[in-house]
Protein backbone atom coordinates (compact mmCIF):
# COMPACT_ATOMS: atom_id res chain seq x y z
CA UNK A 1 0.00 0.00 0.00
CA UNK A 2 1.49 3.49 -0.88
CA UNK A 3 1.66 5.91 1.96
CA UNK A 4 -0.81 8.52 2.40
CA UNK A 5 -1.71 12.50 2.78
CA UNK A 6 -1.07 11.92 6.57
CA UNK A 7 1.62 8.56 6.61
CA UNK A 8 5.49 9.42 6.01
CA UNK A 9 7.79 8.19 3.34
CA UNK A 10 9.83 5.98 5.03
CA UNK A 11 13.16 5.97 4.47
CA UNK A 12 16.88 3.81 4.53
CA UNK A 13 19.56 5.43 3.75
CA UNK A 14 22.39 3.26 2.12
CA UNK A 15 25.71 4.53 2.54
CA UNK A 16 28.75 3.00 3.55
CA UNK A 17 29.89 6.91 5.05
CA UNK A 18 28.78 7.24 8.40
CA UNK A 19 29.54 10.80 7.80
CA UNK A 20 27.34 10.85 4.78
CA UNK A 21 24.57 8.83 6.73
CA UNK A 22 24.34 11.22 9.46
CA UNK A 23 24.11 13.94 7.11
CA UNK A 24 21.24 12.71 5.27
CA UNK A 25 19.39 11.56 8.66
CA UNK A 26 19.82 15.08 9.84
CA UNK A 27 18.43 16.68 6.64
CA UNK A 28 15.40 14.68 5.90
CA UNK A 29 14.37 14.72 9.51
CA UNK A 30 13.63 18.31 9.64
CA UNK A 31 10.54 17.54 7.14
CA UNK A 32 7.17 15.91 9.13
CA UNK A 33 6.51 13.79 5.70
CA UNK A 34 9.49 11.63 6.17
CA UNK A 35 10.47 8.94 8.95
CA UNK A 36 13.87 7.44 8.54
CA UNK A 37 13.47 3.82 9.21
CA UNK A 38 17.11 2.60 9.10
CA UNK A 39 20.91 2.88 8.01
CA UNK A 40 22.96 0.76 6.40
CA UNK A 41 26.98 0.47 5.19
CA UNK A 42 26.36 -2.17 2.75
CA UNK A 43 23.93 -3.98 0.82
CA UNK A 44 24.20 -7.15 3.23
CA UNK A 45 22.52 -4.65 5.71
CA UNK A 46 19.61 -3.88 3.43
CA UNK A 47 17.53 -6.75 2.88
CA UNK A 48 17.40 -7.94 6.64
CA UNK A 49 15.96 -4.02 7.28
CA UNK A 50 13.79 -4.31 4.34
CA UNK A 51 12.22 -7.61 5.47
CA UNK A 52 12.09 -6.17 8.78
CA UNK A 53 10.34 -2.71 8.11
CA UNK A 54 7.48 -1.52 5.27
CA UNK A 55 10.13 0.86 3.41
CA UNK A 56 9.08 2.97 0.64
CA UNK A 57 12.18 4.51 -0.30
CA UNK A 58 15.88 3.82 -0.89
CA UNK A 59 18.49 6.28 -0.79
CA UNK A 60 21.15 4.34 -2.30
CA UNK A 61 24.92 4.65 -2.76
CA UNK A 62 26.62 3.56 -5.36
CA UNK A 63 30.08 2.55 -4.49
CA UNK A 64 30.26 0.07 -1.69
CA UNK A 65 31.97 -2.36 0.48
CA UNK A 66 30.96 -5.45 -1.13
CA UNK A 67 27.84 -6.08 -3.61
CA UNK A 68 27.99 -2.60 -5.60
CA UNK A 69 24.83 -0.44 -5.30
CA UNK A 70 23.47 -1.06 -9.16
CA UNK A 71 23.52 -4.44 -8.29
CA UNK A 72 21.77 -3.70 -4.45
CA UNK A 73 18.89 -2.09 -6.41
CA UNK A 74 18.59 -4.79 -9.32
CA UNK A 75 17.74 -7.91 -6.45
CA UNK A 76 16.24 -5.12 -4.26
CA UNK A 77 13.78 -4.07 -7.16
CA UNK A 78 13.36 -8.07 -8.12
CA UNK A 79 12.58 -8.77 -4.28
CA UNK A 80 10.21 -5.29 -3.33
CA UNK A 81 9.18 -3.78 -6.63
CA UNK A 82 7.09 -1.68 -4.71
CA UNK A 83 10.27 0.17 -2.96
CA UNK A 84 11.14 3.39 -4.85
CA UNK A 85 14.94 3.41 -5.26
CA UNK A 86 17.14 6.94 -5.72
CA UNK A 87 20.72 6.35 -6.54
CA UNK A 88 22.82 9.09 -4.69
CA UNK A 89 26.36 9.02 -5.82
CA UNK A 90 29.23 11.40 -6.30
CA UNK A 91 29.59 9.44 -9.90
CA UNK A 92 28.13 11.21 -13.24
CA UNK A 93 30.15 8.30 -15.05
CA UNK A 94 27.71 7.39 -18.16
CA UNK A 95 28.10 3.87 -17.29
CA UNK A 96 26.63 4.40 -13.80
CA UNK A 97 24.07 5.62 -15.34
CA UNK A 98 23.38 3.36 -17.77
CA UNK A 99 23.38 0.18 -15.92
CA UNK A 100 21.50 1.95 -12.82
CA UNK A 101 18.56 2.94 -15.27
CA UNK A 102 18.11 -0.45 -16.86
CA UNK A 103 18.24 -1.95 -13.28
CA UNK A 104 15.03 0.29 -12.73
CA UNK A 105 16.08 2.76 -10.30
CA UNK A 106 13.50 5.86 -10.01
CA UNK A 107 16.41 8.83 -9.27
CA UNK A 108 19.75 9.51 -10.12
CA UNK A 109 21.12 12.30 -8.10
CA UNK A 110 24.58 13.72 -7.43
CA UNK A 111 25.31 13.99 -3.91
CA UNK A 112 26.09 17.66 -4.80
CA UNK A 113 22.89 17.97 -5.34
CA UNK A 114 21.34 21.02 -3.22
CA UNK A 115 19.69 20.49 0.24
CA UNK A 116 16.16 21.78 -0.95
CA UNK A 117 16.52 19.49 -4.21
CA UNK A 118 16.71 16.19 -2.65
CA UNK A 119 13.31 16.50 -0.59
CA UNK A 120 11.13 17.80 -3.39
CA UNK A 121 12.95 14.41 -5.29
CA UNK A 122 11.96 12.02 -3.24
CA UNK A 123 9.11 13.43 -2.89
CA UNK A 124 8.69 13.38 -6.79
CA UNK A 125 9.45 10.09 -6.97
CA UNK A 126 7.40 8.78 -4.40
CA UNK A 127 4.49 10.65 -7.20
CA UNK A 128 5.38 8.36 -9.85
CA UNK A 129 8.17 10.42 -11.45
CA UNK A 130 11.63 9.79 -12.84
CA UNK A 131 14.48 12.10 -11.63
CA UNK A 132 18.09 13.07 -13.23
CA UNK A 133 20.47 15.29 -11.91
CA UNK A 134 20.10 18.25 -14.60
CA UNK A 135 24.09 17.81 -15.26
CA UNK A 136 23.17 13.95 -16.17
CA UNK A 137 20.23 15.01 -18.78
CA UNK A 138 22.46 15.88 -21.32
CA UNK A 139 23.95 12.25 -21.12
CA UNK A 140 20.48 10.37 -21.22
CA UNK A 141 19.63 12.66 -24.39
CA UNK A 142 22.88 12.12 -25.91
CA UNK A 143 22.66 8.53 -25.47
CA UNK A 144 19.06 8.40 -26.91
CA UNK A 145 19.92 10.64 -29.78
CA UNK A 146 22.54 7.81 -30.92
CA UNK A 147 20.34 4.77 -30.31
CA UNK A 148 17.57 6.76 -32.56
CA UNK A 149 20.08 6.96 -34.95
CA UNK A 150 21.17 3.62 -34.95
CA UNK A 151 17.41 2.57 -35.00
CA UNK A 152 16.79 4.73 -38.00
CA UNK A 153 19.94 3.06 -40.03
CA UNK A 154 18.79 -0.35 -39.22
CA UNK A 155 15.29 0.30 -40.47
CA UNK A 156 16.47 1.83 -43.75
CA UNK A 157 18.77 -1.34 -43.89
CA UNK A 158 22.09 0.92 -44.20
CA UNK A 159 25.46 -0.84 -44.22
CA UNK A 160 28.74 0.74 -43.60
CA UNK A 161 29.71 0.79 -47.18
CA UNK A 162 26.19 2.68 -47.25
CA UNK A 163 27.07 5.43 -45.04
CA UNK A 164 30.44 5.53 -46.38
CA UNK A 165 29.00 6.36 -49.73
CA UNK A 166 26.58 8.52 -48.51
CA UNK A 167 29.81 10.45 -46.66
CA UNK A 168 32.02 10.07 -50.46
CA UNK A 169 28.79 12.02 -51.77
CA UNK A 170 28.72 14.44 -49.72
CA UNK A 171 32.37 15.32 -50.12
CA UNK A 172 31.25 15.79 -53.63
CA UNK A 173 32.84 12.51 -54.82
CA UNK A 174 31.92 10.97 -58.60
CA UNK A 175 31.18 7.63 -59.10
CA UNK A 176 34.47 7.40 -60.69
CA UNK A 177 36.32 8.75 -57.52
CA UNK A 178 34.34 6.62 -55.14
CA UNK A 179 35.19 4.03 -57.07
CA UNK A 180 38.43 3.98 -57.06
CA UNK A 181 38.43 5.19 -53.07
CA UNK A 182 36.31 1.48 -52.62
CA UNK A 183 38.05 -0.38 -54.93
CA UNK A 184 34.84 -1.30 -57.12
CA UNK A 185 33.76 -0.46 -60.31
CA UNK A 186 31.82 2.25 -61.35
CA UNK A 187 29.32 0.67 -62.81
CA UNK A 188 29.19 -1.36 -58.74
CA UNK A 189 28.91 1.94 -57.75
CA UNK A 190 26.54 3.02 -59.48
CA UNK A 191 24.12 0.47 -58.73
CA UNK A 192 25.30 0.56 -54.99
CA UNK A 193 24.02 4.24 -54.98
CA UNK A 194 20.59 3.04 -56.60
CA UNK A 195 20.17 0.79 -53.89
CA UNK A 196 20.76 3.17 -51.34
CA UNK A 197 18.39 5.84 -53.37
CA UNK A 198 15.72 3.17 -52.65
CA UNK A 199 16.37 2.36 -49.19
CA UNK A 200 16.13 5.24 -48.57
CA UNK A 201 12.93 6.02 -50.50
CA UNK A 202 14.47 9.04 -52.19
CA UNK A 203 15.14 10.03 -56.00
CA UNK A 204 18.39 11.62 -55.98
CA UNK A 205 21.41 12.04 -54.91
CA UNK A 206 20.82 15.45 -53.15
CA UNK A 207 17.94 14.07 -51.44
CA UNK A 208 19.83 10.78 -50.29
CA UNK A 209 22.31 13.52 -48.76
CA UNK A 210 19.81 15.51 -46.79
CA UNK A 211 18.28 12.48 -45.17
CA UNK A 212 21.70 11.36 -43.86
CA UNK A 213 22.23 14.37 -42.34
CA UNK A 214 18.88 14.96 -40.96
CA UNK A 215 18.86 11.33 -39.23
CA UNK A 216 22.54 12.00 -37.73
CA UNK A 217 24.49 9.81 -40.09
CA UNK A 218 26.75 11.83 -41.47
Amino acid sequence: MEPTSWEPIRILIVDDHPVVRHGLRNLLSTHPDFEIIGEAEDGAQVFPLLAENVIDLILLDIQMKGQGGIDVARRVLQAYPRVKIIILTTYDDEIYLEQGLQAGVHGFLLKSVSHETLPDAIRAVMRGEKLLSPSLVGTVMSNYQKLAQEHAKQKAGLSADDLKILSLIAEGGSNKSIAEEMFWSEATVKRRVQEILEKLNVSNRAQAIAEAVRQGWI
